[in-house]
């Protein structure tokens, strides 16, 4: 039963008749120790006091041994938290000096080459922020540093989370809420860049005016809509600071405090090793060596980007200039994040068919509108696909070796050869340029790899997942392994030294599911499918492992 604050009181004053100095010790030590001592009790009478009224002690008791796995790749998420944590104080510093509008002004601020021209407030207000708010510039390379590290970390932990299988059952809905967050980041990274209304953000813009322009029957109401008129508009940018500022923080604030507590409740993952089953979570307490090593973590993520920011310039809108309907920026690619899309278009043929009085453009429409619709759609099912097609059952809280996994592997790596590919072409007129090579040659060759090379990356990682396998199968029959040194015995000879195979590396090799294909017969076509894709999947493995 919970003690009220009086016995707790009189609890410690026992403990303090207890604790009472030994006269022979020496007064200046007992000074320096009765100082300490009188510190602590006012600690702890203020945080008894606190209890009494909110009872947190109680709460937090249990809470503060809540151990955490230790390995360095579950660091990728905390660093997705304290990036967005930087981008939330860095962002409500640039509120109070952006001026969200699209009325005319002249500009006659601090940058020379401007003075005289005309501009929105927006670019003005941009323009101020860099080069007459003290710090400015600063604050505002910060955070655009750090959107591109939160965008990153989201990107590699959902990589980490695929190829170690810890999307599967009870963890499909954070599986989905990160999907969630990663999409809402990538509008939240675009609605921040197009912003200051300089001449680069404005051809951004006009790209996705073409994106909701190719929508079929609604694409000019969407335009208009978002747009507040003709091109360019009066409303654009006051409606995207409205959603960078207030509408998607809010959203990406809830889906973060939503995962965390998910996490919190259904445990981490952990891998495989001494002790470690799917009961338990072997690492560090909560209290105090967790909370240590992610308040460094916090500290060391806002210095290094601070000292990016600080010595890496980034996205000079005094260079670009004001947003003119008329013309458009050379050379002009979007951030990393939109660059599959922006390859996506160029290596589309421009194609139209005219329907019912309408004209389809199938240019920017594939691309831009149904491919990321499709994507999307098969990361949102991947989980319960893979749970329909492998028949796995119960909870899995143990993280898979990806050479375990060879097909999923080699899905996810084909995926992320596609990604490169289209990449690269979305600054393909640069290459062009600095290889001194045909743009529409190396369309066609861009063309050819997109659909060959993830292909070609699916077989090479499969075949490599089953060569480690064979191996870890060689090593566990031997008992020893390769140290990766060369010994010279005394006669010349040379040979290769070994060691033996420590119990860690016993449960990483061994402690797994053997993967088993289903088997169906004279089943219902809709079986007969699920056993097709089951053998797929199936369909190379190493057997004899032990």
């Amino acid at each position: 039963m919970r003690r009220t604050r009086d016995e707790r009181l009189e609890r410690h004053r026992e403990e303090r008749a207890r604790g009472r100095r030994d006269p022979r010790e020496p007064a200046g030590v007992a000074t320096e120790g009765a100082g300490r001592q009188r510190a602590g009790e006012r600690v702890e009478r203020a945080a008894l006091a606190l209890d009494g009224r909110l009872p947190f002690l109680d709460a937090a008791k249990g809470q503060l041994r809540k151990v955490f796995p230790d390995h360095w790749s579950f660091l990728l998420g905390e660093l997705a938290l304290y990036s967005f944590v930087l981008l939330l104080l860095t962002g409500v510093y640039l509120t109070f000096f952006f001026k969200p509008t699209m009325a005319e002004v002249v500009y006659a601020g601090s940058y020379a080459p401007l003075r005289g021209l005309r501009m929105t407030e927006a670019y003005a207000s941009t323009l101020a922020i860099s080069f007459d708010v003290r710090g400015g510039l600063l604050i505002r390379q910060i955070h655009h540093w750090a959107a591109l590290v939160f965008l990153s970390s989201i990107g590699a932990h959902l990589l980490r989370i695929f190829f170690t299988g810890a999307f599967r059952r009870p963890r499909e809905v954070n599986w989905l809420i990160g999907l969630t967050l990663f999409q809402l980041a990538l509008v939240e990274g675009f609605a921040g860049y197009s912003l200051p209304d300089d001449l680069l953000s404005g051809t951004g813009l006009r790209t996705a005016q073409g994106f909701m322009l190719a929508v079929p029957l609604v694409g000019s109401y969407l335009s208009f809509f978002a747009f507040g008129g003709q091109w360019p508009g009066t409303d654009i940018v006051p409606r995207l600071y409205t959603t960078h500022i207030l509408l998607l923080p809010g959203l990406l604030l809830a889906l973060v405090t939503a995962h965390l507590i998910l996490v919190y409740y259904l445990k981490h993952t952990q891998w495989a090793g001494p002790g470690r089953t799917a009961r338990n979570v072997v690492g560090k307490p909560l209290f105090p060596h967790f909370l240590t090593q992610t308040i460094g973590l916090l500290a060391m993520v806002c210095g290094l980007i601070a000292v990016l920011a600080a010595t890496a310039q980034i996205n000079p809108i005094w260079k670009y200039g004001p947003y003119r309907p008329d013309q458009a920026s050379t050379d002009a690619q979007p951030d990393w994040y939109m660059g599959f899309l922006e390859g996506a278009l160029r290596l589309m043929p421009g194609a139209e068919t005219r329907l019912w009085g309408h004209t389809v453009s199938w240019n920017p429409l594939i691309p831009a509108v149904l491919f990321p619709l499709v994507l999307f759609m098969l990361l949102y099912a991947y989980p319960f696909a893979e749970r329909w097609i492998t028949r796995e059952s119960g909870e899995q809280h143990l993280c898979d070796r990806p050479r375990d996994r060879p097909t999923r592997t080699g899905i996810g790596v084909a995926g992320l050869t596609g990604y490169a590919v289209l990449l690269l072409a979305g600054g393909q007129d640069v290459l062009a340029l600095v290889f001194g090579v045909s743009v529409n040659a190396l369309d066609w060759t861009l063309r050819v790899a997109l659909f060959v090379a993830p292909v070609l990356a699916f077989w090479l990682t499969r075949w490599l997942c089953l060569a480690l396998q064979a191996r870890d199968r060689d090593r566990l029959r031997a008992g020893r392994q390769p140290t990766g040194f060369v010994r010279q015995s005394l006669s010349g000879g040379f040979e290769a030294e070994h060691e033996k195979v420590t119990d860690h590396q016993l449960y990483a090799l061994t402690l797994h599911q053997r993967p088993t294909p289903l088997t169906a017969a004279d089943a219902s076509r809709r079986q007969r499918v699920r056993t097709a894709l089951s053998n797929w999947y199936y369909r190379d493995r190493v057997r004899d492992r032990v």
